[in-house]
């Protein structure tokens, strides 16, 4: 491609954005308040897509701090100003409290400062402190520039051409204390630091019989507290938003002591460092330890992991996450007016959405209140569906009611897992049946797939029996790719042998094409007659009906850890590398070993090569905090769907024939949704084993902006202010 051509590409593409023309505008960027994992993954995006889009970009150096003080705080970015930062952990341009901000004074130090500069956008990334001095400083603006004017500062024409202040946050905090979003930029990273301790911790088990008192960050939030005991399958769990019920010592040594009598070698108690009882009087790790040791007599040990969950390269989520807000932040602040008002970019299933920053911060402040107030329940509500969801989930998962108390069903539920191992298929396993049994159901285990389920290799499977379930990998009932296809006859005769009344499938793609051959089949096998329901999991993320499958995320965790960790240690040297990501089936001429033989030769004598096929290790491992809380939510949405189904059937004796009682369970945009096979199959690419649309393409332009290719951003995939709501129960169920 000559010079004219580059030339003309780049004007076309230039057109393409020119209703996102920054050109003659200028963006500040600042992090605030305590460091989190993806803030620099963050700041990268808004300083190239700001640069991209033909603005300047400026990093504020220390937070508030940097703006009020001026000078060389505040420093024009370029695009090589955020290379080799995605990985990077805490915050490149710094973070400090600023007193001074807090006073008008500070505050016309800082607009002073700015306006010196052009600079009239301005991205903040921190907690709901920081943005709400964002706004506040947005409000008094146009003050704060007439008081500068009149004290000779600033000129007239200085204050006219300066006279709006758009402002645009981010969330990053690992707590995930800010209502209005799923997730906030920090959090999925600080849950991996908190499983890599307690995965570690658990392998002590092998040898000695203990009790682990884990204290983890959140003072006025239990989100990490709660996910962790969710995804570690955690004996207790002590939350500020949810305190234990008068009497919870005893309770809490009579379940432990149930466990030890049970043969499980391991006890896990995790406290969030604001962990309060129904009086609002803190609940320590100590104070928990004490209790264990003087009323049990047990073994107890006490971690507090501290700033070690700040730690550490951001996890691949959020690498992902903070890019995709980062890029929608600096579209938010071209489309802004006068009469915008402040906004947050959150995280909503998984569409990046603008929400008003101040009905935000109000609702976070009303969940401290509640707390302050005692209205536990009403905290827990505020802090969104998600939240609520976790905590009843994990409630019925970790606790069994004695036999007497569970109203039998007298029906009979199957799990099997199909297709490729993927990692958090042994929690969906583990949810499924507590959540059966919960339910009435006896259930039973499928081994080793429709292979399996052919020959009868079922078993009923216990409460007890699924215990530790939760962290590992691999597929502990046996998965293999095999399809029911020329086994059908057998497996009605399995069936109708184990008087199976529902089937949960855990699996990939040969799990769905399974499904569609179970669902033609009905006609000629009556057995096969009964409420199916498929969970999707498979690193490939291709199962049609649903955005996310389990294993993805811990697949994309080992893609960053092995690459790009090993990529940085390299760059270390003075020799600049660079990356090539295949897809293993992308081309049959331009392979692995093509390309890596075309880089070797055409750059002999300039770089090396190497070349790395991460195969099936991408499949392997323990799951990530993602997987396991995925695995066991959908899962337990699953089986929820089938005990209504087969209540609603029952002493009716019929048959369950209509589409939607074979279906998928996926998550789609904002949603969990249950599809019938029937209706997916009209949007299934069978030929590639792919869903027609797919969302995620929809990243490649964002990719390319960041990565420095010529690519158009269409705004009609960004999303307009939206209202925000308390999530109650019309809400639907977030992940």
């Amino acid at each position: 491609m000559d010079d004219d051509d580059l030339a003309n590409r780049k004007v076309f593409f230039r057109k393409c954005l020119e209703h996102l023309s920054g050109a003659g505008k200028a963006i500040g960027v600042l992090t605030s308040g305590g460091d989190a994992q993806g803030m620099n993954a963050a700041v990268r995006a808004v300083v190239r897509m700001g640069i991209y889009v033909g603005a300047k970009v400026y990093f504020i150096y220390e937070g508030y701090q940097g703006m009020v003080d001026g000078g060389k705080n505040i420093v024009e970015a370029n695009w090589e100003s955020v290379s080799s930062i995605l990985q990077v952990g805490g915050t490149i341009i710094g973070s400090a409290r600023c007193k001074a901000f807090r006073t008008r004074e500070g505050r016309l130090k800082a607009a002073h400062n700015l306006v010196q500069r052009g600079i009239t956008n301005l991205c903040v990334i921190g907690g709901d402190g920081s943005l709400t001095g964002a706004n506040i400083f947005r409000k008094e603006w146009s003050g704060l520039l007439e008081e500068l004017a009149q004290n000779g500062e600033l000129n007239e024409e200085q204050v006219e051409q300066h006279a709006h202040l758009n402002v645009v946050g981010m969330v990053g905090s690992i707590d995930n204390d800010f209502c209005g979003t799923d997730m906030t930029i920090g959090t999925d990273s600080a849950l991996h630091r908190i499983i890599e301790v307690v995965d570690a911790i658990m392998t002590t088990a092998q040898s000695h019989q203990r009790t682990f008192v884990l204290e983890v960050m959140g003072r006025h939030c239990g989100y990490l507290a709660l996910v962790s005991a969710l995804a570690c399958g955690a004996d207790w769990v002590f939350l500020p938003e949810s305190p234990p019920e008068e009497g919870w010592q005893e309770n809490m040594c009579i379940k432990l002591s149930e466990n030890r009598a049970r043969k499980k070698r391991l006890n896990i108690i995790i406290v969030a460092e604001g962990a309060i009882d129904t009086q609002n009087k803190p609940i320590t790790s100590e104070q928990i330890k004490e209790l264990v040791v003087k009323q049990l007599g047990y073994d107890t040990r006490v971690t507090i992991l501290g700033h070690v969950q700040r730690g550490g390269t951001p996890s691949a989520f959020d690498r992902i996450l903070a890019s995709r807000m980062g890029v929608e932040a600096v579209v938010a602040l071209l489309q802004a007016t006068p009469e915008t008002p402040a906004c947050v970019v959150s995280l909503s299933g998984n569409q990046a959405v603008r929400l008003p920053l101040v009905e935000c911060v109000q609702m976070t402040q009303e969940v401290q209140k509640a707390m302050d107030e005692r209205r536990f329940k009403d905290a827990v509500q505020l802090r969104g569906r998600s939240f609520e969801s976790n905590l009843n989930t994990y409630k019925r998962l970790a606790i069994k009611l004695p036999d007497d108390q569970i109203v039998k069903s007298n029906c009979n539920v199957a799990v099997i897992n199909v297709g490729a191992p993927a990692a958090g298929m042994n929690a969906a396993v583990r949810s499924a049946v507590r959540v059966g049994i919960a339910d009435g159901h006896k259930m039973l285990a499928i081994y080793d797939g429709f292979e399996g389920f052919a020959k009868g290799q079922i078993k009923e499977i216990g409460w007890g029996d699924v215990g530790g379930w939760t962290g590992q990998g691999g597929s502990i009932l046996g998965t293999k790719r095999t399809l029911p296809g020329k086994s059908l006859e057998d497996i009605a005769t399995q069936m109708r042998k184990h008087s199976i009344n529902a089937l949960l499938i855990i699996g990939g793609f040969e799990a769905y094409l399974g499904l569609l051959e179970l669902s033609a089949a009905r006609e000629k096998y009556e057995e096969l007659c009964v409420p199916m329901v498929m969970v999707p999991a498979t690193v490939s993320n291709n199962v049609p009906g649903s955005d996310f499958s389990i294993g993805a995320d811990t697949a994309l965790n080992t893609i960053t850890d092995s690459n790009v960790e090993h990529l940085t240690e390299k760059m270390k040297t003075t020799i600049q590398r660079g990356l090539v990501l295949r897809n293993e089936s992308c081309s049959e001429n331009y392979t692995t070993d093509f390309i890596y033989q075309l880089y070797s030769e055409e750059g002999k004598g300039v770089f090396d090569c190497r070349k790395n096929v991460l195969g099936h290790m991408q499949q392997g491992g323990a799951p990530s905090p993602f997987d396991r809380n995925f695995g066991t939510k959908i899962s337990a949405r699953a089986m929820q769907w089938i005990s209504t189904k087969l209540k609603e059937a029952s002493g009716k004796g019929r048959r369950f024939m209509s589409d939607d009682s074979i279906c998928v369970l996926g998550i789609s945009k904002r949603n969990l949704l249950f599809r019938p096979v029937a209706q997916l199959r009209k949007e299934t690419d069978f030929e590639h084993r792919i869903p027609k649309e797919q969302w995620w393409l929809k990243l490649r332009p964002l990719m390319k902006i960041l990565a420095k290719y010529e690519a158009s951003y269409e705004v009609s995939d960004s999303h307009q202010l939206e209202p925000v709501h308390h999530r109650g129960h019309e809400e639907p169920a977030a992940i």
